[in-house]
């Protein structure tokens, strides 16, 4: 006997289900036939959408750990160890996890260099670059707290030095660490706090930046670029987003699950010696992402490092309002901007590279 439904029409089950979810599927279809500017064919003009896809491998991968990891100075290192090497596939999702957070660290750096060099940080975009620059700092952020879970010898006193930096920090440094710390030193209570922090507090955060940006995104527009090279004409100036954009993003989040896949497969997330408060490593090593900062305090003191570390940070937040104060004030021309971007970012890499062969 066929069941009541199969003789009520199609345009009447439609209504019917718009009753029951009245969504404006209209607004959807409008958003997928929005044009999308020329220069958004090149790869490296996407990279806006990388770290939102490395996010949701983050998300993913960082839930399936939740389940066995045990946020206890006792347990967090056996509970990691048990991961790693009993838990079926274990090392695989915690390898993605780490390989995912790594990637989009230099997902989100690249996409700021793109936009510091193409200028799309301009009037009226200088909000959207705030926001940028916090997902960065917030992405960094994820980097340490998830580092220093691990609880190995050198995680536990990676922590030890970083909160000593921030306590360098003026006026707010000693609050800011002791906060971190949750006492005088890192302790069980440091850890209970970074766990927190790296499973509720920041990704609270980056899906509120994410938005921020995302809207102003919408609001602002898409800024146009144009590159020698380039056949433009008024036909071809933009090209829908659906399907021809979203097939390029498509592409981008499945050639970036293969390079995870091999990541994983041929390096491993590995597992140091359990943390040990009474002994201190000889050589202490930053993750890759610090190791600016790291070989900055080794060739100056503590307070100039922080300071000079600070400074630069509140630069580069600042850096449309700053410019605009620069040429007012100086007079400077537009190749000024990237030549100040070509000397930081070579010193920054110079540094970095510096640290990372050093004993």
């Amino acid at each position: 006997m066929a069941h009541a439904d199969s003789a009520v029409p199609k345009k009447n089950r439609a209504a019917r289900f718009a009753v029951l979810f009245p969504f404006d599927w209209d607004s959807v279809q409008h958003i997928s036939a929005e044009p999308v500017p020329y220069h958004l064919k090149k790869w490296w003009f996407c990279l806006g959408g990388t770290p939102m896809y490395l996010f949701v491998v983050q998300v993913v991968t960082g839930i399936a750990l939740t389940f066995y990891y045990v946020p206890s100075p006792d347990h967090a290192y056996a509970s990691v160890a048990a991961i790693t090497q009993h838990v079926r596939f274990g090392w695989f999702i915690r390898s993605l996890h780490k390989w995912s957070s790594n990637l989009m660290i230099v997902a989100v750096f690249l996409h700021m260099l793109r936009v510091y060099f193409t200028g799309a940080y301009r009037h009226p975009r200088q909000l959207n670059w705030l926001f940028g620059f916090g997902l960065l700092g917030t992405t960094l952020a994820f980097g340490f707290t998830g580092y220093s879970l691990v609880y190995e010898q050198l995680s536990y006193w990676g922590a030890t030095v970083a909160t000593n930096l921030m306590e360098a920090i003026p006026l707010v440094g000693p609050y800011v660490a002791y906060f971190m710390r949750g006492g005088p030193e890192v302790g069980e209570q440091t850890l209970t706090r970074f766990f927190i922090l790296h499973i509720g507090v920041l990704p609270t955060v980056i899906v509120v930046l994410l938005a921020l940006h995302i809207v102003m995104v919408r609001l602002h527009g898409v800024a146009e670029f144009t590159f020698p090279g380039d056949n433009i004409t008024e036909e071809n100036r933009f090209f829908r987003f659906w399907p021809e954009h979203a097939t390029t993003e498509i592409l981008i989040g499945v050639l970036l699950m293969y390079i995870l896949t091999i990541l994983s497969l041929i390096f491993p997330a590995h597992l140091g010696s359990q943390a040990n408060p009474t002994v201190t490593p000889e050589h202490i090593k930053p993750e890759w992402y610090f190791y600016f900062n790291f070989r900055l305090l080794k060739l100056t003191s503590l307070n100039i490092s922080v300071v000079l570390t600070l400074c630069i940070g509140l630069i580069a937040l600042f850096w449309p309002f700053v410019e605009t104060w620069l040429q007012k004030k100086f007079r400077l021309p537009d190749k000024a901007s990237v030549i100040i971007g070509v000397v930081a970012f070579m010193g920054f890499l110079i540094l970095t590279v510096w640290e990372s062969f050093a004993n």
